[in-house]
């Protein structure tokens, strides 16, 4: 009797050895193979995505073979260009006198010497600047690029160009052919000496030449207080009152983690904590700990809960019955102001008011800093976080330096290898140095939840289960925006107006991210535009706001005081006690503490 074959089903073709695929150990190795690998290649590309980069500019070629009109364009202007330099040269041979082609872009001050007028150093620059716009109009406006791409783009070839301008060639930069002639060739001597020296000091892992001169302590952060609380993520300082009486409100301020604390308390002179101290104000101030390997697993609401939060119980026992100022600087203004909304949720209202200082709430046009955010990137940067538990603070340096390569990397090694001269570091400049750590999931958190997401602006972010939202913060915001701010932009700090319905008090003030905020009174043009909007006021966009802002002369310091002054009512107190022994804050040692001098 014949008998059909039974149909095989599919565990008869399973091996009996076959691993388990759902086993999430065995998932964690496979991923682990993966972080491994972006973080070798990263170790070679200096932390950069070459992925992020091959798409951006596969998506801009593809895009650009397909647009033939967009490429006659491109031709016509090559050939336009072309006949204006030309033109040019043979005017200026006849008439050294005669006026630039093209002027270059607000900013660029690398052929403003007189020197550059000369033949044929002028033909030189015109020619770089006409090429330099040509590529502008080759990278932008081409049909079907993404904006995130074409902005990658444009960075990339920008920073190829200034690379290869004539300003950076020793045969080409009238400048330094005039210094070495003068000198003999003993500055190129000199500028070989400084190369070395640098050199060492990066090989060595040491700061850069001066910052010996500034040293915490002793002409740094030296604004006398104490230490009257520490976790593992911080300690707090209480500041010493220098006048008989003082104002019932104390003032917290919240840094950055990304930097040390003592930006806000450099030289006596243009230190900010003492500015308002010697105002009659008692303040506090958060010293982060600059964290290590250990600490990779500090997520962004543990810098809340342990940060933030605990800074406020201190002060709170302290400073007993009276509401509190608080300051963010930065990613510490950021996260004071999830603090804020999630403590607005709890009923929790021991804030007076909130001050944050070029600090983002709102990332949907965070500026040039952009660039280095997408999901290749973001993923790139956690393979390396995740091998050494944290971030550098020199793989984040190096990336705000390529947004401001002019004045950042390339002027200064003209000025000191190919000039030969040292330019001495003043107190922002050491501190500049003074680098920190950031752990693996804080910053994780940090680039994918409210960078790259933009939850916190979007209501998305949650504490203990419940989203915090910026718009349940009622009392009064005090924002600063700096007019050259390259890490956090004055559009993207003005955007807090669009996030709340409380009064907000903006200020955009002269100078750069660290510079504008550290901006002293008596500090020579200083200016900055100030207006007040109530919850009833139309809201204004960023440039109108910039159009009816008045401008005033000097530094905003005094304006942020009174401001700070205006929101008590209480009579001047007597200062309070050094900690609070008895609650569990006694005074613990001198500051700056020790967290601080952490390396």
């Amino acid at each position: 009797m014949n008998t059909l074959p039974m149909k095989a089903t599919e565990a008869q073709f399973l091996a009996p050895s076959e691993p388990d695929m759902s086993n999430p150990f065995l998932g964690e190795s496979f991923r682990a193979i993966d972080l491994m690998t972006s973080a070798s290649i990263a170790r070679a590309t200096f932390g950069f995505s070459p992925t992020a980069f091959w798409l951006a500019f596969a998506d801009w070629g593809a895009h650009l073979a397909a647009a033939p009109g967009k490429r006659t364009e491109l031709a016509v202007k090559a050939d336009q260009k072309s006949m204006r330099l030309l033109t040019h040269m043979l005017q200026s041979i006849l008439d050294p006198d005669t006026p630039w082609c093209i002027e270059p872009l607000p900013g660029d001050e690398r052929f403003q010497d007189e020197a550059w007028q000369r033949w044929p150093h002028r033909f030189w620059a015109q020619a770089f600047l006409l090429t330099q716009q040509w590529w502008h109009n080759a990278t932008h406006d081409v049909t079907g690029v993404s904006q995130h791409h074409e902005d990658v783009v444009s960075f990339a070839i920008r920073q190829w160009l200034d690379m290869a301008s004539p300003a950076n060639m020793l045969w080409a930069n009238p400048e330094t052919i005039q210094r070495t002639m003068e000198t003999g060739g003993l500055n190129l001597l000199f500028g070989a000496r400084n190369l070395a020296e640098d050199c060492h000091r990066l090989l060595m892992g040491q700061p850069p030449v001066g910052t010996e001169d500034f040293v915490v302590g002793r002409n740094v952060a030296v604004t006398r207080g104490k230490i009257v609380f520490r976790n593992h993520l911080i300690e707090l300082i209480q500041y010493s009152a220098a006048t008989n009486a003082v104002q019932a409100e104390p003032v917290l301020i919240v840094p950055a983690w990304i930097m040390k604390y003592y930006i806000l308390d450099l030289s006596p002179a243009n230190s900010l904590v003492r500015f308002l101290v010697e105002r009659g104000h008692t303040v506090f101030c958060i010293s982060w700990r600059n964290v290590t390997a250990e600490d990779r697993d500090l997520s962004l609401d543990d810098y809340r809960r342990f940060g933030v939060m605990a800074a406020l119980d201190a002060v709170a026992a302290i400073v007993p019955d009276r509401k509190i100022h608080a300051a963010g600087y930065c990613l510490g203004g950021t996260i004071l102001t999830l603090a804020a909304a999630a403590m607005a949720q709890d009923g929790d209202h021991r804030l007076a008011s909130v001050t944050l200082f070029a600090a983002q709430t709102d990332f949907t046009e965070p500026g040039e800093l952009q660039l280095f955010i997408d999901d290749s990137q973001i993923a790139f940067i956690e393979a390396m976080m995740w091998q050494h538990g944290t971030l550098e603070a020199s793989q984040m340096s190096s990336a705000f330096q390529m947004l401001r390569s002019n004045d950042l990397i390339w002027s200064r090694m003209i000025h000191e290898y190919l000039m030969g001269e040292r330019e001495p570091l003043n107190d922002l400049m050491a501190w500049n140095a003074d680098a920190t750590r950031m752990p693996y999931q804080m910053q994780s958190d940090y680039l994918r939840n409210l960078f790259l997401h933009n939850d916190l602006a979007s209501g998305r972010y949650m504490v203990d289960g419940q989203p915090a939202v910026i718009q349940n913060i009622r009392v009064p915001i005090f924002a600063v925006g700096t007019e050259r701010d390259h890490v956090a932009p004055w559009r993207s700090v003005h955007k807090i107006h669009y996030l709340t319905d409380t009064d907000v008090t903006f200020v955009l003030t002269s100078g750069g991210h660290n510079a504008g905020i550290v901006s002293e009174p008596g500090h020579r043009g200083r200016h900055f535009r100030m207006l007040e909007k109530k919850p009833d006021d139309p809201c204004l966009s960023a440039d109108e706001w910039y159009s009816v802002a008045p401008v005033c002369d000097g530094s905003w310091w005094p304006a942020w005081e009174a401001w700070l002054s205006a929101q008590t009512n209480s009579e001047p107190v007597a200062p309070p006690t050094m900690g609070a022994p008895i609650k569990g804050y006694p005074p613990l040692c001198d500051a700056p503490g020790s967290y601080v001098m952490q390396r």
